[in-house]
């Protein structure tokens, strides 16, 4: 063969395998960033989408904010006598009915729950044990819910509501926590609930940081091990399921001299094991993290909530329906202080959101529309 006849060849081989990896690897479009007037200037740290219209978010300063036409307008309230308050987390049900949790030692951690909007707010719970510290909540019905604090004495004061009024300790079915071991209330998503039954609390300041899992509505629990590093400032900060067995958790580090870490881990089998991403966004710790999924609750149709079923029941959105949307059902964004990204497959690739910063918390009201909220009042709306 003549140098030209090979040069010819290795070219036409190279070309090929160019068409072969950008086949394989295609390069998704970015989304589309729109920052919003949140009305306040308080830090938001919490969202939590009903739908593509109706979005919830929290935040220091006893504050929150709602929206009823997809961030086009937001109202900022504060919750009166939670002036000093931190709503480290939210639930939104829908366009009247929400609920809040304020973290802090004793009397600091609260739940308030409103009706008509947020023109006034009801104290469901409010601790009275000085040791303990509650940090996230969630949801598998407008009723049904657990909050999770960090453990005192060795035991978790997990507490449940199943009538959407009243709170009951369930912390002796839990498993005995390590030394150590606390939850990092960084989005209000050391937490999540899945399906009808299914739920999972993450957790660090021990090694191993763990994922706690019950497939019961908190009956019976399960404690295992994940490979995020787990020490006094590391751990796990973040957890989210789009099935009974497909999850991801995001976390890090907060020493800022701490060698460097990994960021997230995929499940395939409930939490059970976990399996470090391939490669990781080079954003520092991940504060949330949410998959780009149908908002709601399992189910909008419980007794009392006819009114609420509109806009909380599956499927409210145009742009949604249950049919097989392949990839779109494992792209999740993560984000934290130092960044934002996003992967289209679960972690197998990653995009950074550029100049996406200061954001801690995100959730998405459909496949298309999230969230992004963050400091000084920050709310970043994201169309794929």
């Amino acid at each position: 063969m003549s140098k030209r006849s090979l040069a010819v060849f290795l070219f036409a081989l190279f070309a090929s395998a160019i068409l072969i990896f950008a086949k394989d690897n295609p390069h998704p479009r970015q989304p589309t960033l729109t920052l919003q007037n949140s009305g306040t200037l308080q830090g938001l740290i919490a969202v939590s989408p009903v739908n593509s219209r109706v979005v919830w978010a929290s935040g220091r300063g006893g504050t929150f904010v709602v929206t009823i036409d997809g961030g086009q307008t937001w109202r900022a309230g504060v919750v009166p006598g939670a002036e000093t308050l931190q709503f480290r987390d939210v639930q939104g049900v829908s366009d009247k009915t929400a609920y809040l949790l304020s973290i802090g030692n004793g009397t600091d951690s609260r739940i308030y729950k409103t009706t008509n909007g947020g023109l006034t707010w009801r104290l469901q719970f409010q601790n009275q044990d000085p040791a303990a510290f509650y940090d996230c909540f969630a949801f598998w019905t407008s009723k049904r819910g657990l909050a999770q604090s960090d453990p005192v004495n060795g035991r978790f004061p997990v507490i449940r509501t199943t009538d959407g009024r009243t709170w009951v300790d369930i912390g002796n079915n839990l498993p005995p926590a390590l030394d150590g071991e606390f939850s990092f209330a960084s989005s209000g998503t050391c937490v999540a609930a899945q399906g009808k039954k299914n739920g999972w609390i993450v957790t660090g300041g021990a090694s191993p940081s763990r994922v706690l899992a019950t497939d019961d509505r908190g009956e019976t629990w399960n404690a295992y091990a994940s490979p995020l590093r787990g020490s006094p400032s590391a751990g796990i900060f973040s957890v989210a399921f789009r099935d009974a067995r497909h999850g991801i958790i995001g976390g890090g580090d907060l020493d800022p001299a701490a060698p460097p870490f990994d960021q997230t881990a995929t499940s395939r089998d409930g939490g059970r094991t976990w399996t470090l991403t391939r490669q990781q966004p080079n954003i520092g710790t991940v504060f949330g993290l949410a998959y780009a999924g149908k908002a709601g609750l399992e189910d909008g149709h419980e007794a009392g909530d006819h009114n609420e079923a509109v806009v909380m029941g599956r499927g409210n959105d145009d742009d949604d329906d249950d049919g097989d949307h392949g990839d779109e059902n494992r792209r999740v964004v993560v984000t934290g202080p130092g960044g934002s990204a996003w992967t289209p497959d679960e972690g197998n690739r990653w995009f950074t959101l550029p100049g996406v910063t200061g954001y801690w918390g995100v959730a998405f009201g459909s496949r298309k529309t999230g969230w992004l909220v963050g400091t000084d009042g920050r709310i970043l709306r994201i169309d794929f």
